[in-house]
């Protein structure tokens, strides 16, 4: 299905490579997340043919390449392994973001295209436990204090994904002295930055998304890199697209697995496999019902992303990509796993595996309730705005 929004060579190349490379993937998948490993020889393949870098624009050296391009890829690679492709997909939509709405200074930006060309990777770092997703606007309670010609930090983040494998830290704080939310950018050999290995669940248990500990940090003024008049979340970029691109591409590998198995599973009560059954048929146009119109709608977003004389036009449909597609997923592997029964519960089958992964996107931003207030709102503010 998704050679379908194939539309440039650039991008067929570029499928072709993930596709190489990723095959190997799934077969550490198992073990990744029996043990909650991370999988950093998956991340470094991707370092090595240079995917890291490609939403550089190019400009800065890299291939300048787009939403939509984004969602293609980390779609694909979400069907191999989807830890691999949530961890680098943060560092993919960041770098985009970052470099799209020009967050930082030329003299910053310039720094770190050097950085992210020779390998580094990076994540924003903003949740907490009592503020949790930073997306709902509550204060850090990380706090910036200034020293000198310097900022000294102190506080815990968590669920920072891909931690093992980040160079920097995008670290929001409560600067003192500016009363207001900023952003640093913290390298990961600091003195008094520490990894406390805390991740344990059962969703996505490789992306290690342990805490960030600071310590009395100390780095550069020059280190406050965002101190936005507003915080961060009250509106939502297109680079975001990476969460549900993940999950989509999760459900695509269920619903895959759960094809093959109708096709070659004969129990002796019938004459051949069980795809010849109405109960399963159902089920699996149920589930390419349910993939066509989650691809369509996110693909049709992130084109119109790109487009910057029709960006502005978009309001909440980032967030209802996210919202449609995450459920979605849901839905597609649960009934996967009903046309598999039973044997979809057992430890060594991956889509119990699926089953587990998808539930985590619900926690992943913008939050359904946000997205479902969010349309409300802006549906009585349009009928007022047009009553006047």
């Amino acid at each position: 299905m998704i050679d379908l929004f194939v539309k440039t060579e650039v991008q067929k190349s570029w499928l072709e490579k993930l596709r190489e490379k990723g095959a190997a993937f799934p077969q550490s998948s198992a073990r990744i997340d029996e043990d909650a490993l991370f999988p950093m020889d998956n991340i470094q393949t991707l370092v090595d043919m240079g995917y890291t870098s490609v939403a550089l624009p190019t400009a800065y050296g890299g291939a300048g390449l787009q939403v939509y391009e984004m969602v293609l890829f980390q779609e694909t690679l979400a069907r191999f392994d989807a830890n691999t492709a949530l961890s680098i997909g943060w560092n993919f939509g960041v770098i985009g973001e970052l470099f799209e709405k020009k967050l930082w200074t030329d003299e910053n930006l310039d720094f770190f295209a050097k950085e992210v060309l020779n390998g580094a990777l990076v994540n924003r770092s903003a949740s907490e436990a009592q503020t949790g997703s930073p997306t709902r606007g509550g204060r850090p309670g990380t706090t910036a204090v200034k020293k000198g010609d310097s900022w000294v930090l102190t506080g815990r983040k968590t669920f920072t994904t891909a931690s093992p494998a980040l160079t920097y830290f995008l670290t929001s704080a409560w600067v003192e002295d500016q009363q207001k939310i900023g952003f640093f950018l913290l390298h990961k050999d600091l003195d008094g930055l520490s990894i406390d290995e805390t991740w344990d669940v059962v969703s996505m248990r490789g992306t290690a998304s342990h805490d960030l500990v600071l310590d009395q940090v100390t780095v550069d003024a020059s280190k406050l890199v965002e101190l936005p008049d507003k915080p961060r979340g009250t509106a939502f970029s297109g680079w975001l697209l990476h969460i549900p691109a993940c999950y989509l591409g999760v459900a695509q590998a269920a619903r895959d697995y759960a094809v093959h198995f109708a096709n070659t599973h004969t129990p002796n009560s019938l004459n051949g496999p069980i795809s010849q059954l109405p109960n399963v048929q159902q089920l699996l146009g149920e589930i390419d019902l349910a993939l066509i119109q989650a691809r369509h709608l996110i693909y049709s977003v992130a084109e119109m992303y790109d487009d910057e004389s029709r960006r502005a036009q978009l309001t909440n449909e980032v967030a209802v990509v996210k919202h449609t597609v995450t459920n979605s997923a849901i839905t597609i592997v649960d009934k996967a796993m009903r046309i598999v029964g039973a044997k979809s519960l057992q430890r060594g089958n991956p889509l119990q595996r699926y089953y587990r992964d998808v539930r985590a996107g619900l926690h992943n931003p913008p939050m359904d309730d946000m997205t479902i207030k969010r349309l409300a709102s802006a549906a009585i503010e349009e009928e007022k705005s047009n009553s006047k």
